[in-house]
């Protein structure tokens, strides 16, 4: 048992999970077999989603960069973390600034093995499970353990995440909730699956998308560009605002495209 009274063993192999999904596009090995024939249907319709989840992860790398170096953030709650992929966000933040602090939250039990493994070794870093949608039972926890100190601006990160809530689960409010749960100066940082810009050529690959995690754990809602900002309300939007996430400041070397189907942006509590 670990010290979150999380085991291996509670695992569920049967059924695909977009995290493990996750690295396996991102070429890891924390997956399973049957992660593996779910994310291989998607990358056999849309082949573009290897591009979108390493710029998705390049959006991360330069948001972390960009609250630590230039908006002072010290520390950072990551929701919907993911299994580990160096760099992660601590190492990018503390690169930075050594004693920023980075608290974990993902729902999957592998990625709480993972991070006890990986992450939590290193100075100034935790992790917690927990789901976005039991949102409260998080702040509760981070407060409790005073892993965060809400008197001070928080960094939240919600990348990749809010695509996984459906409709009636209401995404806006969470987003919300979490809006008045932080002090004034504090960032969201979110990154989202659209359908804009689709044609009637590439309706059928979102279609399979859309099959494919209709049957894993967690089903995928894409949304418009007025949706996404829509969970910004209450936030003041960094330059350039709501972009491809392969557009927001970019690296003058990129080479990534500039229109990745995921929005990703950044806003600051007013």
């Amino acid at each position: 048992m670990s010290e979150r009274g999380l085991t291996a063993d509670q695992i569920d192999t049967s059924i695909a999970h977009p995290a493990r999904m996750y690295d396996y596009y991102l070429g890891g090995r924390d997956n399973y077999e049957v992660d593996r024939q779910a994310a291989q249907r998607i990358i056999s319709a849309l082949p573009s989603i290897v591009t979108g989840a390493r710029a998705n992860r390049a959006f991360l790398h330069r948001t972390v960069h960009t609250l630590v170096a230039e908006c002072g953030i010290r520390q950072i709650l990551d929701i919907g973390t993911g299994i580990p992929t160096s760099p992660n966000t601590h190492e990018v933040a503390q690169r930075v600034e050594p004693t920023t602090r980075v608290v974990y939250v993902d729902n999957d039990p592998i990625v709480a093995v993972h991070a006890h493994a990986r992450l939590t070794d290193a100075g100034h870093t935790a992790f917690l499970p927990g789901d976005v949608r039991r949102l409260d039972e998080i702040l509760e926890r981070v407060r409790a353990e005073k892993l965060i100190d809400f008197t001070q601006p928080v960094g939240v990160l919600m990348l990749a995440l809010l695509h996984f809530l459906r409709d009636e689960e209401n995404p806006a409010a969470v987003v919300a909730r979490l809006r008045d749960a932080l002090p004034a100066g504090s960032y969201v940082a979110i990154s989202h699956g659209t359908r804009d810009r689709a044609t009637m050529e590439n309706f059928e690959p979102l279609a399979e998308l859309a099959d494919v995690y209709r049957h894993a754990t967690a089903s995928l809602t894409l949304r418009t560009h007025a949706q996404v900002l829509g969970f910004f309300e209450g936030f003041d939007l960094l330059e350039p605002g709501l972009v491809s996430v392969s557009s927001w400041r970019p690296a003058p070397d990129s080479t990534e495209p500039p229109w990745i189907g995921i929005y990703g942006g950044v806003g600051r509590k007013r």
